[in-house]
């Protein structure tokens, strides 16, 4: 096993049309207003940009995104990541319904921050968990940001 190699893989259920909740994940620089990890996204260029994330462990990240794959129909929006997190990251949106959906997650990633590399080994356990606390808040907010944009 790699300590420096992770995968996540997680499903989100919303009350909310498919449509809907692919137009949020698509506008990147409004996850700051609901994904408390987001501190700020920064626009550089037509499909690229950085997020900085900063979750419970002690550090912030800045990661580059650069669109890879944007299609409506299919649900599916997916990003390169370079920087502090080198990999991939997709977001599958997929409609139960007329008003309800599920948003699948999934990230294929190493940290580019050297100590990141050099505590994997001791920490990844840490790591696993900070992860997960950050997509589980992310999943609230949004489901907070969907419930207000629509009522």
């Amino acid at each position: 096993m790699d300590p420096n190699h992770y995968r996540f893989r997680g499903t989100w259920q919303f009350a909310a049309p498919a449509r809907e909740v692919f137009a949020a994940l698509e506008d990147v620089l409004s996850y700051p207003l609901w994904w408390p990890e987001i501190r700020e996204v920064r626009q550089t260029g037509e499909e690229e940009g950085e997020v900085v994330v900063r979750a419970l462990l002690p550090y912030t990240l800045v990661i580059g995104l650069e669109a890879r794959r944007r299609d409506p129909v299919a649900g599916v929006l997916e990003v390169a990541m370079r920087g502090d997190l080198a990999g991939w990251s997709r977001f599958t949106v997929t409609p139960e319904g007329a008003a309800r959906c599920r948003v699948l997650f999934e990230e294929d990633t190493r940290p580019g921050k050297p100590l990141l590399r050099r505590l994997a080994l001791p920490l990844h356990p840490l790591f696993r968990a900070n992860h997960a606390v950050m997509m589980r808040r992310g999943r609230r907010g949004l489901a907070r940001y969907l419930a207000a944009a629509g009522g």
